[in-house]
C-alpha cells in the first residue's frame, strides 16, 4: 500500500525538498502541497492523505490551528498529522499533541528519521523526536489538565476499559512499543495491538498519541515527579 502524503509549509524550497525525498520511496508519494494551514485543511478534506507533514508556524492559519480542524473532523479520522518545526520548543511539543498531532519532529531531522516518522504515523503509532523526551511531555501535560482531548472523555467510557486494557494503556503512556509491551506482559504483539485498538475505540482516541494524552489528562497515568 502506498502512503499518501500532503506537504504543508510556507517555504516552497522546503516543500520541494520534502517532495523529492518522499517521492524517492517506493511505498509513499506526495499527493498535494499547501502553503498555509487553511489550504492544508482544504486539501486534506479533498485528497484524504494518510499523513500530513505540517509546519507549525505559517502565516494566517498556522499548523496548530489546521491540525485542530483536521482532528475535529470525523471525515478525516484516518488522516495523521506529523508536526514539523525549526525550533523544538517544549510548549510546541505539547501543543502539537493537544491539537491532535500524531507526533512532532524537528526540521533538522535526518532524512531516514523523517521517512520513518511518516511510516510510523501512517500505521497509527505515536512518534516524538529524541529532543521531545518522555519526562518533558508528562511534565507539561500535568500542568494544564482538562483542556485537551480528554476533556470530552466521560467516566463511563473510562470505566469501560478492562483491567488488561488499562494495564496496556499504562505501558503505552510510558512510551513503550507494542513489542516491548508484549515482552513485559508475556503476550503476543498482536494481542497488545488488539488491546490498544479497543482502548482507543472506548475512549474515543483517534490515534496512539491522543491515547497517551488522554491517559495523563484523565489521571489514569500519573507523571513521575523526579
Amino acid at each position: 500500500m502506498t502512503i499518501r502524503v500532503l506537504l504543508a509549509d510556507d517555504q516552497a524550497l522546503l516543500r520541494s525538498a520534502f517532495r523529492v525525498l518522499v517521492d524517492s520511496e517506493d511505498d509513499m508519494r506526495v499527493i498535494g502541497e499547501a502553503s498555509d494551514g487553511a489550504e492544508a485543511v482544504r486539501l486534506a478534506a479533498s485528497h484524504l492523505p494518510d499523513v500530513v507533514l505540517m509546519d507549525i508556524r505559517m502565516p494566517g492559519t498556522d499548523g496548530l490551528a489546521a491540525t485542530r480542524q483536521i482532528s475535529a473532523d470525523p471525515a478525516l479520522a484516518a488522516v495523521h498529522v506529523v508536526m514539523l518545526t525549526t525550533f523544538e520548543v517544549d510548549e510546541y511539543v505539547v501543543q502539537s499533541l493537544r491539537a491532535g498531532a500524531a507526533g512532532f519532529l524537528g526540521k533538522g531531522a535526518e532524512p531516514a528519521e523523517l521517512l520513518g516518522a511518516i511510516r510510523t504515523a501512517a500505521a497509527g503509532d505515536a512518534l516524538l523526536s529524541p529532543a521531545a523526551t518522555r519526562s518533558l511531555i508528562t511534565r507539561f501535560l500535568a500542568q494544564a489538565p482538562g483542556t485537551g482531548p480528554a476533556a470530552g472523555v466521560d467516566s463511563a467510557r473510562l470505566a469501560a476499559l478492562t483491567g488488561r486494557e488499562r494495564e496496556v494503556l499504562v505501558q503505552v503512556a510510558a512510551g513503550l512499543s507494542n513489542d516491548e509491551i508484549a515482552e513485559r506482559l508475556e503476550v503476543s504483539p498482536l494481542t497488545v495491538k488488539t488491546h490498544v485498538n479497543r482502548a482507543m475505540a472506548k475512549v474515543g482516541a483517534r490515534d496512539r498519541a491522543q491515547l497517551v494524552v488522554i491517559a495523563y489528562e484523565t489521571g489514569l497515568v500519573r507523571p513521575r515527579t523526579e
